[in-house]
């Protein structure tokens, strides 16, 4: 188990070493929680870190049930098993996506301030979250992230369920993962401290990194 983000982002950074000091390498935090490892990550490669946001499409009155994701972009992934299977209706999805891209946007200046978007086109972006269960959130983040045009993408995160691994890695060059897990029950599982990470540590983060 990890004691918490940041342990996991130093673990994690372990095994990304052929990484190290690449002049063509930018690590992508998933916020909320994807930051104080992509942080450690960073620090521990020497490279530059930026946000990538992602908000969860949850269904109205049972928001930990993923229908799908919403990324930086205006990318939409929807997750056809449940939406099909729950008979959610195309009005439902519509009013969720209007309340999440609204808080995309406010992430997305509260986070970055006026530091524009780091340029990943022809680089090797490295996406991290503090873990993927569905993998809905992280195939968003890499739909939008391959319109952008990187060279190598690669997915790294210290805990995911083996269904969603292999759904990662039908989309990247590579996914690196501390454990993957069958069966699959929840991200904290793997955490002793698994609390929610704050706006405000997710802001300091980032601002320290960009100063570093």
């Amino acid at each position: 188990m990890f004691v918490d983000r940041r342990e996991a982002g130093r673990e994690l950074a372990s095994r990304l070493g052929a990484y190290t000091s690449g002049s063509d390498v930018v690590v992508l935090a998933l916020p909320r929680g994807g930051v104080p490892v992509a942080y450690e990550v960073a620090r521990a490669l020497s490279v530059p870190l930026d946000v990538f946001v992602v908000r969860k499409l949850g269904l109205p009155g049972h928001r930990e049930l993923a229908m799908g994701a919403i990324a930086s972009g205006d990318v939409i992934v929807l997750n056809d098993d449940v939406v099909g299977r729950l008979r959610i209706e195309a009005g439902i999805i519509e009013q969720v996506v209007i309340e999440e891209r609204a808080e995309l946007a406010r992430r997305e200046r509260a986070y970055r301030g006026d530091r524009p978007p780091v340029d990943v086109a022809g680089r090797t972006a490295i996406v991290v979250d503090d873990g993927v269960a569905t993998g809905a959130s992280m195939l968003a983040a890499i739909e939008a992230l391959l319109a952008a045009g990187p060279a190598r993408t690669v997915v790294a995160v210290p805990v995911a369920s083996d269904a969603a691994r292999r759904a990662l890695e039908a989309r990247v060059d590579e996914v690196v993962c501390v454990a993957s897990l069958e069966p699959f029950f929840a991200i904290g599982q793997l955490y002793r401290n698994f609390s929610q990470t704050s706006d405000t540590e997710v802001e300091a983060l980032l601002a320290e990194a960009a100063r570093g």
